[in-house]
Parts: C-alpha cells; sequence; structure tokens
C-alpha cells in the first residue's frame, strides 16, 4: 500500500490527489495549486521529477500523448496508497482534536 506506512509528501499527496482525472503536467500544476490555496506551487522541475518517481513506484501511469502533452492518470494501487494516506490524515485529525478538546 502506502510503501510502509510511510507518509506522503504534500506535493505527492496533491499530485495524487489531482490524478484522479487524467491530467498533463500543466492540469496538475494547476490542480495542486489550486487544491492547496496556493500555498503549493510545483515547478515543472520537481514535478517531473515526482511524476518518474511515482511510475516507478507504479501509482502513476502515462496514458497516450496528446499532442505534445502527455497525459497521467492514476494506478489502482496508486488509488490505494491515497486511499490510505487520506484515512491517515483523518486519524491525525483526530487524535488533535480530541486532545485539545477542539
Amino acid at each position: 500500500m502506502n510503501n510502509a506506512n510511510n507518509a506522503l509528501t504534500e506535493a505527492v499527496y496533491y499530485i495524487l490527489l489531482s490524478l484522479i482525472e487524467p491530467k498533463h503536467g500543466y492540469g496538475i500544476m494547476q490542480q495542486t495549486a489550486s487544491l492547496s490555496g496556493g500555498r503549493l506551487r510545483l515547478s515543472a522541475g520537481t514535478l517531473y521529477g515526482a511524476l518518474v518517481s511515482l511510475q516507478e513506484k507504479g501509482w502513476i501511469e502515462p496514458l497516450g500523448e496528446e499532442g505534445r502533452k502527455k497525459e497521467y492518470r492514476l494506478t489502482d494501487n496508486g488509488r490505494s496508497v491515497l486511499i490510505a494516506e487520506v484515512e491517515r490524515l483523518e486519524e491525525l485529525v483526530k487524535n488533535g482534536k480530541e486532545l485539545l478538546n477542539h
């Protein structure tokens, strides 16, 4: 699943989340910025390095190229990793709220 229960980086989390629907690199950059409220702005180098790594892990896969734009999509394994991370984050928030009486 989530590689020995390691937490995902924020960038990887948002990249995977943005690929619930197939997107090309620029679309991923736009969506990650939007989802994070502008807090996370990926450079092209950071994004493409992450895309290579995520493909090697089997979490995403490229689709056919649309002109010069290659699209990517989440694999079933990537979806499982993302679900596990959402559940991990929910537990963190639940524990924090309980202890802070929030």
